[in-house]
């Protein structure tokens, strides 16, 4: 069995609750079957006003448990703040309570988060559908339209071995690694999100203060995609929130495709019959320097199909919400 004691553990695992008992449960059985035995731990179960007797069944439990019991539904974001905030360890897993962990899990996320050292942000891991066992996360991208979706490719097995781990524009809060010095230094999750976003906002809030957000291809969990009871209903207005506050940064992220490459390629490639005939000589500069990997950054002939698809995305949510 993993060691606790009172002194302060290593991992301080995070999991709200609103019910599904039975997952939670199933959850809790293979954390304690997959920590590994040198691991001190303790377990902070934020319950955020079940009505299916998971308040009951926790008032059995006793070490390495904790229980934190909100006097009213608070939603995901909020509801890991209050489990981080009650947290002793030095890291902190945040762990959904419809995961079922894999032996193995945690090593490679750890081995991730001390290689990066200061600069360890976030932690992620590949997440496989419970019920297809179908990759569901290996970090997040931006969909044809600007908007946050899940990475469905994984690299082989002789890449992840080469490479355990990878940076990633975000990630989910299913399951997440971070220190909780640079979880308290970032402020938790942005309560300003209901069951939705939170953990994108706080991946590029981690990005802006210079920390980088990595998937660990080796860890491998099952999940139970989206089975808290109305995970989904405010996933527009989060999103728009999202969006609004990290505009420059969706479109500059979305630009790094083939798209990105084909629209700086056709445009360097048309200034050299003659270069006098382009507006901007800075720009065809630009072009060549990301082209050869040199520029970070696209060039801003690159990031105009992007605005306008944000725009459009904009447009429609306005819309939406102006009734």
């Amino acid at each position: 069995m993993p060691l606790w004691s009172s002194r302060r553990p290593l991992l301080s695992v995070v999991t709200p609750l609103y019910n599904c008992l039975p997952l939670t449960q199933a959850m809790l059985a293979s954390l304690r079957a997959t920590i590994p035995p040198r691991v001190s731990f303790e377990v902070i179960l934020v319950d955020d006003c079940s009505t299916d007797g998971t308040r009951e069944w926790l008032g059995t439990l006793g070490e390495p448990f904790r229980v934190v019991l909100n006097q009213r539904n608070l939603g995901f974001g909020a509801a890991t703040n209050r489990g981080a905030a009650a947290a002793r360890g030095t890291i902190l897993a945040l762990l959904n309570n419809d995961l079922v962990l894999r032996p193995g899990w945690l090593a490679p996320m750890l081995f991730a988060l001390r290689s990066l050292g200061s600069r360890a942000g976030l932690v992620g891991n590949v997440q496989l559908n419970a019920a297809t066992l179908e990759v569901d996360h290996a970090g997040i991208v931006l969909d044809d339209k600007c908007k946050p979706a899940h990475e469905h490719r994984v690299p082989g097995p002789l890449s992840s071995a080469l490479r355990p781990y990878a940076d990633a524009f975000a990630l989910t809060g299913a399951c997440l690694l971070v220190r909780a010095a640079t979880w308290r230094r970032l402020g938790g999750f942005d309560e300003g999100y209901f069951n939705g976003c939170e953990d994108i906002d706080l991946c590029l809030r981690a990005r802006g203060a210079g920390y980088r957000n990595v998937v660990a291809y080796r860890s491998r969990v099952l999940h139970h995609v989206s089975a808290s009871p109305g995970r989904k209903l405010r996933d527009e207005q989060n999103t728009m929130r999202l969006v609004l506050r990290w505009r420059d940064e969706f479109a500059t992220f979305a630009c790094r495709d083939r798209t990105s490459w084909e629209l700086a390629w056709q445009y360097f490639w048309a200034s050299l019959p003659e270069p006098r005939d382009i507006p901007d000589v800075g720009e065809v500069v630009r072009a060549a320097l990301f082209l050869l990997r040199l520029r970070a950054e696209p060039p801003g002939v690159s990031l105009e199909p992007k605005d306008a698809i944000i725009d459009l995305e904009l447009a429609r949510w306005r819309e939406m919400f102006s009734h």
